[in-house]
């Protein structure tokens, strides 16, 4: 109801009441930086002076270095040869790999073991077993079996199936994948072994995240051996993907994040008015780091490098209180397994400093949110000594080196170029829905970004413009022994959600918080059916008498032609790219409900299920997983919102309005003709009104997306739209009453607050 001053009798002017964000205030100015523990043999020598990381890295790792320590040498060899040639564990060694990582284990004071696993919530899951024991004489002992290291049974009924599983079938499996070495995780006084491991259902359904990305490695390394074969390069054992992912995240005060139940409960501030000054001032990004924010990414740093992760980078992103770490290249599933250590040694270590990090990929709306640049390439392990090593992106040194770059190169952009819109669904999730194409992370149309230098060979090649023999060709077009491409070479799109780095594709556009290990699943099947087709396109082409440099060069060439709509070069967020990506016929999935839809369409079935990926069955489950995870993720935004609304947000503008009331009373009364109070009472009584209108709209909406919980398709398509703009518009309204209300009312903690800590 509006006031007028006729209407207004004096009343008691209301004093503020207790702020438990200025208490927070209050606690914030007295933190200081927390010092590390020294500890002997942690990165700490004698007297607390630091010693080499060298010295200490990997210490709580299982790795070459302790398996050569450990292990009898040729038990040590065979270890070595199953994870380096991606075989499966001799079962006649795994009794003496189990007692030397058990007998290792206990000497670091390690009580318990768990099979480390990654079901689908992003997350890890992990149930403890102790090696307490008993013998024949019922003395205690130790004991840790090969049938333990190999296999566990934890309960699966809990964990997310999208329809595999019914809740009442429990059993499931954990089995170690080698190739991950196990490490030890220290919690407190607590330390406990972990081993890697898949996770499979009783009837051999993948339920995790590695199972698949194992399975797509080697679909992909199989193409690419007969793809090397077929172009003389013979000897190859293993063709691996190797990945670095950039990893971007908050740091905020811990008593900032508590009182503020949208990061709580959703991790993203759902109202929040932006501060006067945000990162238009590009004043953060690679500036110093805050000795209190050094301290705990430098523990962070530490307790990593014990576990053998190499992270090597750190600095200020580019919004206040961001930051960014990032490794060396590792094979991909333990680059996957290293990721998920760094989010959780972050989230951890951040607490000890009164901390949290927050890895949401949109926490503060109006400042630029989180990604994960996951840095991909492709690399050879063979017996053959010149072969060995090699990265298959990076460009050599003779005309047959760069014809296997550039074949190589064809099928990346031919698989990217076919399975786009599943590349789209592959980073598909209500936080990165917010992130993508806000000018500060890659939009959601997909495209590849090559660099001028390399976009010059290939549209020269696409044309024809090289001789009738790959030499000849090679030497016209310039590229007869084409240089190493490095950063340098040529420019980077920040902009591209897929750009070209020199001797990697980076791939710009996963989210923050995601597993890596879905978006480059997709990644690997797409480019192993690209390479099988063009194995077959040159060995059927082949007949025709020519060499095979010479057909390899063709194939190319109509590979390149064909793929032309994938490759951009310019601002991926310019409204003309827009338009430019429709008349390519680029789809462009700007929301999490039509983006997932991909995974069910008849081109992403046939690939991912052809190359023994995923089964039908498996591939929906995917579907049905992350669409219900959207729509509990945006019921929890919505039921979180309605409750700050209900009991923080309108209860300060109430009592501000009163105050304003209650002024103007006593002013009217006391005889003063100019009573501001009023207007401004009227103002923000406006916006109340205005703010319960939306709230209601946005109940509507609410209750008619839970009547639809037999239907999470429906589900989603309604909270994508009228949900997310009733969300906006209750929003709006709050922040608009963040700028009015009195300071001393407002509950929760501000941006300016949160993102610049005095």
């Amino acid at each position: 109801m509006l006031a007028d001053a006729s209407s207004l009798s004096p009343q008691p002017m209301p004093t503020p009441t207790h702020s438990s964000r200025k208490s927070a205030l209050r606690d914030l100015s007295a933190r200081v930086p927390r010092a590390r523990n020294a500890s002997n043999g942690t990165g700490e020598g004698h007297g607390g002076h630091p010693i080499p990381t060298s010295a200490y890295f990997g210490i709580n790792t299982f790795g070459a270095r302790q398996m050569r320590d450990k292990l009898p040498k040729e038990v040590s060899a065979k270890l070595a040869a199953a994870i380096r040639h991606g075989k499966k564990l001799d079962i006649d060694i795994a009794p003496v790999v189990a007692q030397a990582i058990k007998e290792w284990a206990v000497s670091r004071g390690v009580t318990h073991f768990t099979h480390w696993f990654q079901p689908q919530t992003g997350l890890t899951a992990e149930k403890h077993d102790a090696f307490l024991s008993f013998d024949d004489n019922q003395h205690p002992m130790e004991k840790f079996s090969a049938s333990q290291l190999i296999q566990s049974e934890p309960d699966a009924s809990s964990f997310p199936s999208g329809g595999l599983r019914a809740t009442w079938e429990a059993r499931g499996y954990t089995a170690w994948n080698p190739a991950s070495p196990v490490f030890i995780v220290e919690s407190g006084e607590t330390r406990t072994l972990c081993i890697p491991s898949v996770f499979i259902g009783y009837n051999g359904e993948a339920l995790d995240e590695m199972t698949p990305l194992l399975r797509s490695s080697d679909a992909l390394s199989a193409k690419a051996i007969a793809l090397l074969e077929l172009l003389g390069d013979t000897g190859v054992q293993r063709v691996f993907t190797t990945m670095g992912p950039e990893q971007e995240y908050f740091l905020i005060d811990r008593g900032h994040y508590a009182h503020r139940p949208d990061l709580v409960m959703s991790g993203r501030t759902l109202v929040g008015a932006p501060p006067p000054r945000g990162q238009q001032l590009e004043d953060h990004y690679f500036g110093g780091i805050p000795e209190r924010i050094q301290a705990c990414i430098s523990e962070a740093e530490h307790e990593l490098y014990k576990l053998g992760v190499p992270i090597i980078t750190r600095h200020n992103e580019v919004a206040p209180s961001q930051f960014e770490m990032a490794p060396l290249f590792e094979e991909t599933d333990i680059a996957v397994d290293h990721n998920q250590l760094a989010m959780a040694t972050l989230r951890k270590v951040a607490l000890r400093h009164n901390l949290q990090a927050v890895l949401h990929e949109k926490p503060f709306a109006g400042i630029n949110g989180s990604g994960k640049h996951c840095n991909w390439s492709l690399s050879v392990s063979a017996d053959n000594a010149e072969l060995d090593g090699t990265n298959l992106l990076k460009p050599g040194k003779t005309p047959h080196q760069n014809i296997r770059f550039l074949v190589f190169l064809a099928a990346i952009l031919k698989g990217v170029h076919r399975h786009s819109g599943l590349l789209r669904a592959g980073i598909a999730s209500s936080g990165n829905e917010h992130r993508l194409g806000a000018n500060e992370a890659p939009p959601a149309i997909i495209s590849v970004f090559m660099g001028s230098m390399l976009t010059r060979v290939i549209e020269s090649i696409a044309a024809g413009k090289g001789s009738t023999t790959a030499s000849q060709a090679m030497i016209k077009l310039g590229v007869a022994k084409l240089p190493e491409i490095e950063k340098d070479n040529t420019d980077r799109n920040r902009t591209s959600p897929f750009a070209f780095t020199g001797n990697k594709f980076e791939f710009r556009a996963v989210g923050s918080s995601a597993s890596i290990a879905f978006p480059i699943v997709l990644l690997n099947s797409a480019v192993a059916e690209a390479l099988d087709e063009l194995t077959e396109e040159i060995r059927a082409n082949m007949k025709r008498g020519k060499t095979v440099e010479d057909v390899a060069l063709a194939v190319v060439q109509r590979a390149f032609k064909e793929t032309a709509p994938i490759r951009f070069e310019g601002n991926n967020y310019s409204d003309e790219w827009v338009h430019e990506a429709k008349k390519r016929g680029l789809p462009n999935l700007r929301r999490t409900p039509e983006a997932l839809e991909q995974l069910l369409s008849k081109s992403s079935r046939n690939v991912l299920t052809k190359l023994g990926v995923f089964t039908k069955p498996e591939l929906e489950s995917r579907y049905h997983v992350r669409m219900e995870r959207y729509v509990k993720d945006m019921l929890i935004e919505i039921h979180t919102l309605r409750e700050i609304v209900d009991t923080l947000v309108l209860p300060a503008a109430f009592s501000h309005a009163g105050s304003l009331a209650s002024a103007a009373a006593h002013a009217v009364a006391a005889g003063i003709t100019s009573v501001p109070q009023i207007e401004a009472a009227n103002e923000i009584g406006k916006v109340i009104e205005s703010l319960r209108k939306n709230h209601k709209v946005l109940d509507e909406v609410l209750a008619k997306a839970e009547g639809m919980h037999d239907d999470v398709t429906k589900q989603a398509k309604l909270l994508t739209s009228a949900g997310a703009e009733a969300m906006a518009a209750v929003r709006a309204d709050a922040d608009t009453l963040e700028l009015k209300v009195s300071d001393e009312l407002w509950p929760l903690p501000k941006y300016r607050e949160m993102l610049f800590p005095v």
